[in-house]
């Protein structure tokens, strides 16, 4: 499940952005309403957004209704420190899926972002495709004819990265942002340690694709030649 978060006050961010990926989402932070908009209205699919209601530039009730009015569906989660009924109102009349107020415990933040995202995933394909494997975006499962494993947390968003654009390069880089974060003091060899992993279990399910690597660019994944 891939997620834009939109809060202004970094720490906090932060600390969520933190516990979110500890709980398998793949996370993009913005701090403001404009960056929020701009990434929302990107080619980008995420499956959900949380947008904090008092931002710079554009608050989080205007970011709103600009991507309704762009006809997107995207469910919405917003967030404030405001507990008015009238602000609630406002929100949910504007678009929102739901409304936390804060402070709030991480608990209940995510079981609503299960409850927002359970009907999407129920209406989308929960298993991406590829040769002969298949990759469960519920239970983590890689399958072939030959077998399955259950992938670590890191595994999972790689291969689903590389299953959700195959033949694309994705650079070291882009792993390493997605995956680990902007704010990471991982080395960034830490993307070839879990390359290999996926190599062995692909290897050992005599998958039909392979991740092949461009030297100083990326990697991507490919049908086997």
């Amino acid at each position: 499940m891939r997620l834009l978060f939109a809060e202004d006050e970094r720490s906090l961010s932060k600390a969520i952005v933190t516990i979110l990926k500890k709980n398998n989402y793949e996370v993009d932070a913005v701090y403001d309403g404009e960056e929020a908009l701009d990434y929302l209205t990107s080619d980008t699919p995420y499956d959900a957004a949380i947008l904090d209601i008092m931002m710079p530039k554009a608050d989080g009730i205007t970011v709103l209704k600009k991507l309704r009015a762009s006809g997107s569906s995207l469910p919405v989660l917003l967030l404030t420190a405001k507990s008015e009924i009238d602000d609630r109102v406002t929100g949910l009349d504007s678009g929102a899926n739901d409304y936390l107020t804060k402070p709030f415990a991480m608990p209940e933040l995510l079981a609503r972002l299960r409850a927002l995202t359970r009907t999407q995933s129920m209406q989308s394909t929960s298993v991406l495709k590829f040769g002969n494997i298949s990759l469960d975006q519920t239970t983590f499962e890689l399958s072939s004819p030959s077998g399955s494993y259950r992938l670590a947390n890191k595994e999972y968003q790689m291969l689903e990265l590389m299953m959700s654009n195959p033949h694309q390069l994705i650079s070291t880089e882009r792993f390493m942002d997605k995956i680990w974060g902007y704010e990471s003091d991982a080395d960034i060899s830490v993307v070839w340690v879990y390359i290999s992993y996926l190599r062995k279990k692909l290897t050992a399910l005599q998958a039909d694709v392979s991740i092949r690597a461009s030297r100083n660019a990326g990697y991507s994944l490919e049908e086997a030649r």
